[in-house]
């Protein structure tokens, strides 16, 4: 018998990177997994790529209307929730000079925001001894110039998980953090104007792992796949870093 036969799963951000080799990794165990993206075309390939076990819901976690939306779909299908990764993120870099409201808005309301309201919401569903898996990053230990307000919102993930971890200890809820290093996701070349100036951010960012190479979706979807199953059962408000050292050596 798989290990999460009968278990259902939300992960946000699931229709790439981090999130979809989650999403892979829980049903491969036997999970229903809800999968939500901002990009429907996306959600598609990712569904296609998954298989059966799978339900796709557009959505953007910063949308309250959606979230509210892909509850219902999960209550209507399912009728409850054990397992929430919540992975969806935003990244945008910028100086401290050039910082404007747009993009710490943009910023906080997907990453922090956008956070707390998917847990919150899924409450009413969430079955006692589940598991949350908030998705950080290793960044929030690190000063890193022009990632300032990123870093700051990875800072609110890993305060939530400790808030969370300590309300929901009664009902045997467990919260982790997961913080990942740089990871080849397409979240990177989002960032740059051009494959070129990617791939040099890709050369700066191995040269500054101990490892001297950045992680695979896989190896993180591994990481949270642990997190949210049993494996992990004497786990509550803690953080696993995935950052090839970067953040420990």
């Amino acid at each position: 018998m798989s290990k999460l036969n009968g278990k259902i799963a939300v992960v946000t951000g699931g229709s790439s990177g981090i999130g979809l080799a989650t999403a892979k990794r829980l049903v491969e165990a036997g999970a229903h997994v809800f999968i939500t993206g901002r990009r429907q075309s996306e959600l598609d390939k990712a569904k296609d790529l998954l298989g059966n076990n799978v339900t796709a819901v557009q959505g953007d976690v910063a949308n309250l209307d959606d979230l509210d939306r892909l509850y219902r779909t999960v209550k209507s299908e399912k009728g409850k929730v054990d397992i929430i990764v919540a992975s969806a993120g935003f990244v945008e870099f910028g100086t401290l000079a050039d910082i404007t409201p747009e993009h710490f808005d943009k910023t906080f309301n997907i990453n922090a925001r956008g956070m707390l309201f998917t847990v919150q919401k899924a409450l009413p569903l969430l079955q006692d001894g589940g598991s949350i898996v908030l998705v950080s990053s290793c960044l929030h230990m690190k000063g890193l110039p022009q990632y300032t307000v990123y870093s700051a919102t990875k800072a609110v993930v890993r305060s939530f998980t400790r808030s969370m971890a300590a309300e929901l200890k009664d009902r045997k809820i467990r919260v982790n953090t997961l913080s990942p290093g740089a990871t080849e996701t397409p979240i990177i070349d989002g960032q740059f104007n051009s494959r070129e100036e990617a791939d040099e951010a890709r050369k700066m960012f191995s040269s500054m792992v101990p490892l001297s190479r950045l992680g695979t979706a896989e190896e993180l979807g591994a990481a949270a796949f642990f997190l949210a199953s049993d494996e992990s059962s004497y786990m509550t408000g803690s953080e696993l870093v995935v950052d090839g050292g970067w953040t420990q050596v």
